[in-house]
């Protein structure tokens, strides 16, 4: 049986109260009978500065397990890398693997197993700062191949979230990533799949600069392409269309144009590692409104396609 989860960072962004302590967040979820709970490590959410020590962490550690929950996995902030300034593409990346080791030890003290990644740059990035298109994939490779044997170090997977509104969104670059990352030795790297961008992605072509590229089958032939190289799941629905951050909009479910019921027959053959369905309602407002209706919907569809 799949196991649900969301993410905590549905409940700080585009609210209009936003659910800044993290107790209130696991008790409600608790409440609507979620089994776990995905941490984004920013704001007023736990994080090594808020939680510095062993100690703090087991504390925290405690009270998701006493509220019957766990962590499905882990966002971190790495999004200070980006020019003008230290980026994950610079020649010498050691302030991104250093910051990233951090946030690696902290996941690892609390349990959990998988820790998501980002391409940080905008999509328009080569066009802008007229770097070469091909070392900065050689760079991105680099870097992601040391995390993750960082994150191995520690026993957790390194899942990156490839989206419309960050470089590399295109259905050939995702699938050249991660097979560059994994030939390193690296089989604890993934790509996770979020229905929603991978949609965006390979339906729609949304945010790509240059050629516009899209996969026939759309989102249900990327993840033929990705099978067996997917390790973490994020559910959610999407209408077509890019939020004001220019990334996908988060649709409910049942308000956009995705079939889950093949999608999710698909996603139960492609090889992930865990048994996680994770909710993702980032930046949809007045998350709290829709969180029941999205354990209903899934518990529907997990009786289905789950057992």
């Amino acid at each position: 049986m799949k196991k649900l989860s969301i993410g905590s960072w549905a409940y700080i962004f585009n609210q209009d109260k936003p659910t800044t302590d993290f107790h209130v967040i696991l008790h409600k979820l608790h409440d609507l009978g979620y089994e776990g709970v995905e941490l984004g490590s920013f704001g007023a959410h736990p994080t090594p500065f808020s939680h510095p020590t062993k100690a703090d962490r087991q504390r925290l550690k405690k009270d998701v397990a006493d509220h019957g929950l766990e962590f499905s996995g882990i966002a971190v902030d790495l999004w200070g890398f980006k020019k003008p300034g230290p980026s994950i593409l610079d020649e010498n990346p050691t302030p991104y693997m250093a910051a990233f080791l951090g946030f690696t030890v902290f996941g690892a003290d609390l349990g959990i197993k998988t820790i998501r990644v980002d391409a940080v740059e905008p999509p328009d990035f080569f066009q802008t700062s007229g770097m070469d298109p091909k070392l900065g994939f050689d760079r991105i490779v680099t870097v992601w191949d040391k995390c993750s044997k960082i994150a191995a170090d520690y026993g957790m997977n390194l899942t990156w979230e490839f989206e419309p509104g960050f470089l590399f969104n295109k259905p050939s670059e995702v699938v050249k990533i991660v097979d560059a990352v994994r030939a390193k030795g690296n089989p604890n790297f993934g790509v996770m799949y979020d229905t929603c961008h991978a949609h965006m992605c390979a339906g729609v072509g949304a945010g790509q600069a240059g050629t516009k590229e899209t996969l026939p089958g759309g989102a249900l032939e990327l993840l033929d392409k990705l099978k067996g190289k997917i390790n973490q799941v994020h559910l959610i629905d999407s209408d077509g269309s890019l939020n004001e951050h220019h990334t996908s909009t988060h649709n409910p479910f049942g308000t956009g144009k995705l079939d889950f019921d093949k999608l999710l027959p698909a996603l139960n053959k492609a090889g992930v590692p865990n048994d996680w369905w994770v909710v993702d309602l980032c930046f949809w407002p007045d998350a709290w409104s829709v969180t029941a209706d999205s354990k209903r919907f899934l518990d529907k569809m997990r009786k289905q396609y789950a057992n």
